[in-house]
This record gives structure tokens, sequence and C-alpha cells, in this order.
């Protein structure tokens, strides 16, 4: 539903602080890679590249010094565009609180959400550490707030709706509860979109911002995510909620939505490529490649 005049900004936003998973770096790069061409402009958020040391633990929140810089080197490059549309992608899922907050300006508070993802992302420094986890709650205008105070027009809560989540935690609930906000997980998306298409008609909203985060997809379907790692021990992420959804149930998601709603935004969050990031690492280690000695 797009017109010939709109500009879309494409931000590539190599993120991986707000998780503390440096392997979000390369893989936003790759995403990147992988994607269509622009058809606009496109901007990179100056990240610093991991270097194998620890991240500070800053007021309840680790990197948070870093990750508020980044925050406003997003906004600062959005904000010199002026886009009507915005592609991001990333990166943990803190990547999309400058987008969206920008898009919900733009669009006087008027913006609907759908948030493709397995978690809530509603935590607050009071229960976790890792602002990634946070950054729905601050685009509602909750939460710590360094972050939450970059939101000035915060989302209206009947104008979100997660699709894919699974089971949240007693402190999620409680938020969710609260704030009224609508879910269908994915058994009720298995073979339909209509629980998403009939709250879009309802909320009346004519513009969508669509968050995915790559977690929604089954790690043993798709294997470019975190909870796939290899090498780890079988029992590392248990009681950690996992996605249930294929690539294809997503896709006719999205294509279904955009069928009805101008998709003005879509941030895709939370690549681990580790099979290709394994063999990025192999290369620079081999004769005549990377080794300086080979």
């Amino acid at each position: 539903m797009s017109t010939a005049h709109d500009k879309t900004l494409r931000l590539l936003f190599p993120q991986w602080q707000g998780g503390n998973n440096p392997p979000y770096f390369f893989g936003a790069h790759l995403l990147a890679w992988l994607a269509p061409a622009a058809q606009g402009p496109v901007e990179e958020v100056p990240v610093i590249e991991p270097d194998g040391q620890p991240l500070p633990l800053e007021d309840g929140i680790v990197g948070r010094a870093a990750l508020l810089r980044q925050l406003r080197g997003a906004r600062q490059l959005i904000d010199k565009h002026q886009p009507d549309r915005l592609v991001v992608l990333g990166g943990d899922c803190l990547v999309d609180l400058a987008p969206l907050a920008y898009l919900n300006e733009r669009y006087d508070g008027d913006l609907a959400v759908l948030w493709v993802d397995a978690h809530p992302d509603v935590m607050t420094p009071d229960d976790f550490r890792h602002a990634h986890a946070m950054v729905l709650g601050n685009l509602l205008g909750e939460g710590d707030r360094d972050f939450a105070d970059t939101v000035p027009v915060p989302l209206k809560p009947s104008n979100v709706m997660y699709a894919g989540l699974q089971q949240t935690l007693a402190v999620e609930t409680a938020t969710l509860q609260r704030l009224g906000l609508r879910s269908a997980g994915p058994a009720e998306l298995a073979t339909t979109s209509e629980p998403v298409l009939q709250w879009l008609r309802e909320t009346g909203a004519k513009r969508l911002a669509i968050h995915l985060d790559l977690d929604v997809l089954d790690p043993t379907l798709f294997r470019s995510l975190l909870f796939a790692e290899p090498n780890i021990a079988p029992d590392t992420y248990d009681g950690v909620a996992q996605g249930k959804m294929s690539l294809d149930q997503v896709i006719r998601l999205l294509t279904d939505v955009a069928g009805v709603v101008d998709v003005v935004g879509i941030g895709i969050a939370e690549h681990l490529p580790w099979d290709a990031l394994a063999m990025k690492n192999m290369l620079a280690k081999l004769p005549l490649l990377g080794n300086p000695q080979g």
C-alpha cells in the first residue's frame, strides 16, 4: 500500500549489547547482505564492535551507556531523513525502540504495532538486567526512565498485539494483564491469520509497524537463533520460552496483514547465523586467507 513518493529509510543497526550477545553484530550485517536491495536511503547506526571485554552493569542495566548512546545515534539518523517508512535490520530487539517511537510520532500516536515474538519484552531493571527484554515496555511509556523518556508519544496498549507469544513469567503476565495487551499464540496462528486481522479491524488503525524477533521461529526448523547454538548443554535454555512458528507461517501472517493495512515499518531482530559465523572464524585462521603465518 506504499506510494511512489514515500521515503523508506533502511537502518542497519548491529547492536549486540542489549542482550550481551556479540554474535548479533555479525548477524545484523549478514542480514543486511541477504536482504533485497534498498529502494531508498541506507544508514548504519554506529555500534562498537565486540572486543571480548565484559560489559559493565550500570544502574541495573548491562551496557546502559553504550545502549543510550546508540539509541540517540539511531534517532539522529532517522531525524536526518524524516522518512515515511522504516526498515530496521538488527541486532537485538532494542534496535526497534527509536524507529517505532519515531513512527508513532510521525503518525500522530495512531500507529498499530504487531509484535511477532516468543517473548513479551516488557521487563524492567527490577526484573532483568538486559535491556533487549524491555523494549516494548519502553515504547508503552514504562520501565527505565532513561529509555522510556526517548518515547515522547507512547504506544496505545490497544494498538499493540503479540503474535507467536509463548508462556510468560509471572511478572510479565501481570504487566500484560494490567495493560490489556492482546496476543495470539503459535497454535492460534498455525493455519490462519484471522486473530490478528480481527484485532486490526477493531483498532481502526490505518498504519502498522511490525517487530519481528526471529526467535518466534521454531529452532528445530530454523537454526540461526540463540536457542539453536551448537555445542551447548541440552538444558542451557530450560525454562526459557522458545518459538514454535515456521517461516511459512510468519510469511503468510505478514503477507495477510500487509493486504489490509499500510505497513510503514518492519524491524527484524536477533539473527544468529551460527554456521556462517563458524565459517567466518575458520576462514580467518586458514593459510593464505587469514593466518599471517600460512
